[in-house]
């Protein structure tokens, strides 16, 4: 019989201070910034399994399983996995390590449930970055407007506007359909 969980894994975090370990021995790792990261997290709900956050860099990483998101292409999201030519390195924090710290589990870990399933992470991951430039889009357009006499001059045509504009709508078109996804 097993006394302790941690021993039936390939790997624990460490106990005393942040390590920094491969990704693609036990897991790779997904990053993405904050705001893409927190509305994936929303999405997610209690489906995400155990996130870092770096309060330094201002990014989230999830842990997937090896070799299941390299063909991925979100916009602000990086898959962190083994390369032929390059060891990459994730810093992983104590399972202890709450917000008083830098670098801490923004979803705490637990050995039953560290991994994300890489599907609905993608998901989530897809809908949140493509709301997040639908936001900045908008923005942009915005400000745009408010310094542009021919933006606020009715009747009048201004190409950037038009142009930023019609990049809010596809972003935001684009958004509302991965929400159907």
């Amino acid at each position: 019989m097993i006394t302790d969980p941690q021993s039936a894994l390939p790997w624990a975090p460490p106990t005393e201070d942040i390590e920094a370990l491969p990704v693609g021995e036990w897991w790779d790792a997904v990053s993405a910034p904050a705001p893409v990261a927190d509305r994936a997290l929303s999405l997610l709900g209690d489906r995400s399994g155990a996130v870092i956050q770096d309060g330094t860099h201002g990014k989230a990483y999830w842990l997937i399983d090896v070799d299941t998101a390299q063909s991925w292409c979100v916009r602000q999201v990086h898959v962190l996995t083994r390369l032929v030519d390059e060891k990459t390195l994730i810093g992983i924090p104590p399972a202890t390590w709450t917000r008083d710290h830098d670098t801490y589990w923004r979803v705490p870990y637990r050995t039953d449930r560290y991994l994300t399933d890489t599907r609905q992470l993608h998901e989530a991951l897809a809908q949140a970055s493509w709301e997040a430039f639908a936001d900045e889009a908008w923005r942009a357009a915005i400000e745009h407007a408010a310094g542009c006499p021919a933006c606020r001059t009715p009747g009048a045509g201004c190409e950037t506007g038009e142009r930023l504009l019609r990049t809010y709508e596809e972003a935001a078109r684009k958004a509302r359909s991965e929400e159907g996804v």
